[in-house]
């Protein structure tokens, strides 16, 4: 397979780049070029965002198989993109998000539930928008029988550069007592990068089309569990102090950016970690341990001197060691 990258240095791309590589598969990735691209690709550079962005590729004479794309601002850019490439790759696999569900998602929704509005020529839009209108733009350039929608939900896993898994191992690794959310045994939904890679490659390969959501099954693991494995794989002497969610709440801790992956029983956690996956699952989806997730993320992290790369269009995330403390020391 010949494979296209749009991205391909960061997080979700890089993996897919990493796995296809490992299957053999001839890599081209098209880059800003703020980041070495990985080894044994080859690479073209352009900014889709600039007016002549797309020079790069409109240049060669390349084809390939698949293009697959990461993006989440304007959905005019995936239109660009998608029309661009229309005559020159056989399929489109946009890797898309479960925000493009109306809010809010019930619990348990498949794949045919109800969408938010998109505009596949809209510029700067909500996060949620954004990824439907580049569901649209890709559909309108390529047809629904050649685009694959990778609907992912919270990704985890080694070179994440949003900060979440990342920020609890290297608080826990700091040692002494840490604020755990409560539930313990709440149980949690999220896909690690590696299996979002191997899998999109598997139903690439098979022609697959249309929306998957894309994340474990439900109550892959708990929050309990996935803390405990930071500890062991940290090796740090720190002490869970499991704290209930009303408690947190009361003290003005935002979930999900004060404490990364967090998020309390309610309509938000419906939202998030009760989708279903019989479809994905169906067609061959593998979910690792959450342990080796967890062990990986870390050696990852290890490797480039513990500071994690970060997004420069999201904000950092963690809750500050004052606002820990004062917590801890109230209960």
């Amino acid at each position: 397979m010949r494979l296209l990258i749009l991205g391909g240095t960061e997080f979700v791309g890089r993996a897919v780049v990493e796995a296809a590589l490992g299957r053999g598969w001839e890599v081209t990735v098209f880059h800003r070029g703020r980041h070495a691209p990985p080894a044994g690709v080859g690479s073209l550079t352009g900014d889709r965002t600039t007016p002549d962005g797309l020079a790069a590729l409109a240049s060669s004479d390349d084809t390939w198989d698949a293009v697959l794309d990461t993006w989440s601002a304007a959905p005019s850019a995936v239109r660009d993109a998608a029309r661009l490439l229309a005559d020159r790759v056989k399929r489109y696999v946009y890797v898309s998000s479960r925000s493009v569900y109306a809010w809010p998602p019930a619990p348990g929704l498949d794949e045919d539930g109800p969408l938010v509005e998109g505009d596949p020529n809209a510029g700067d839009v909500p996060y949620a928008e954004a990824k439907r209108g580049g569901e649209l733009a890709a559909v309108e350039a390529f047809g629904a029988e050649r685009t694959l929608f990778v609907r992912a939900g919270l990704i985890i896993g080694p070179y994440e550069n949003v900060g979440r898994l990342p920020w609890w191992l290297g608080r826990i690794a700091g040692g002494g007592p840490v604020l755990a959310p409560g539930p313990r045994t709440l149980p949690l939904q999220y896909i690690d990068v590696r299996d979002l890679a191997e899998w999109t490659l598997d139903a690439t390969e098979a022609g697959l089309h249309g929306p998957y959501n894309l994340v474990s099954p439900p109550g892959h693991t708990t929050t309990g569990e996935l803390l405990d494995a930071c500890v062991r794989v940290t090796g740090a002497d720190a002490e869970l102090r499991w704290t209930a969610a009303e408690t947190i709440l009361a003290a003005g801790v935002e979930p999900w950016s004060d404490l990364p992956i967090w998020i309390p029983p309610g309509e938000s956690y419906d939202a998030m970690h009760t989708a279903d996956v019989s479809k994905a699952l169906a067609a061959g989806l593998r979910c690792r341990p959450v342990e080796e997730t967890v062990a990986d993320t870390w050696a990852w992290l290890e490797s480039v001197g513990g500071a994690a790369p970060q997004r420069p269009d999201r904000p950092r995330l963690g809750l500050s060691p004052e606002r820990e403390a004062a917590l801890l020391s109230s209960e």
